[in-house]
């Protein structure tokens, strides 16, 4: 029930709280155990080996932004339910992962790491469940002497990002570029965008006004 409500707010009972909070362990205790043959003997991915593949390297930035918001949310400000609200989404993309038939250790690595990250963020508000399936999975100590996971800023960092072109302060177009790309280049990008050259065609232009990482917004006279 921690999930519905932050901790400044009275708790109000709810069955249908209730309900969905069983058929989310009950998602996963499947996630796990549907996935334990093939990562019971992997060990979860530590680095070192490239990882090709745009699917891992999602799930693998999904992870780390997982345990980031989740170490934040909890640590810093006792909000379980929007940790738990990141829990989920974390499941939902491991979820989407194709691994049916993919037996690569690296792809298993990658899994492994991403469940063991479920089960151990999950662990302080679902201890009983998260205690039995860590010793399935092959746990040695018990799951609350093990301290929370640790991110990586460089894998939490996206390889792309959207970024909002206005003209005068209005929303023109939205255009995805590297997140390594330069303010030229980003700036460059939103003029080139055919819905903002179409506006900008009988305009003088007098500044562009660039917010790193959010919007360009390009002022005319």
């Amino acid at each position: 029930m921690v999930h519905t409500s932050p901790p400044e707010r009275d708790l109000d009972w709810s069955d249908q709280g209730v309900e969905g909070a069983f058929r989310f362990i009950n998602r996963v205790w499947r996630m796990v155990t549907g996935n334990l043959e093939k990562i019971k003997d992997i060990p979860p991915y530590a680095g070192g080996e490239p990882v090709p593949d745009d699917n891992l390297r999602n799930l693998r930035r999904k992870t780390h932004q997982t345990i980031k918001k989740v170490r934040e949310d909890i640590e810093d400000r006792f909000h379980f339910n929007t940790a738990i609200s990141a829990i989920m989404e974390l499941v939902n993309t491991i979820y989407q992962l194709d691994i049916e038939n993919k037996k690569e250790h690296l792809v298993l690595s990658v899994l492994r790491e991403a469940i063991e990250t479920v089960i151990i963020l999950l662990s302080p508000v679902a201890p009983h469940i998260c205690e039995e399936l860590w010793e399935r999975l092959g746990g040695i100590e018990s799951i609350i002497k093990c301290p929370l996971p640790s991110y990586s800023e460089e894998i939490i960092r996206e390889d792309e990002i959207l970024i909002v072109a206005q003209i005068n302060g209005k929303l023109r177009s939205r255009i995805s570029v590297s997140a390594s790309s330069s303010e030229d280049e980003i700036k460059k990008a939103a003029l080139n965008a055919p819905r903002v050259k179409e506006l900008l065609r009988d305009s003088e232009m007098k500044r562009i006004i660039y917010i790193p990482g959010k919007l360009v917004n390009i002022v005319t006279k």
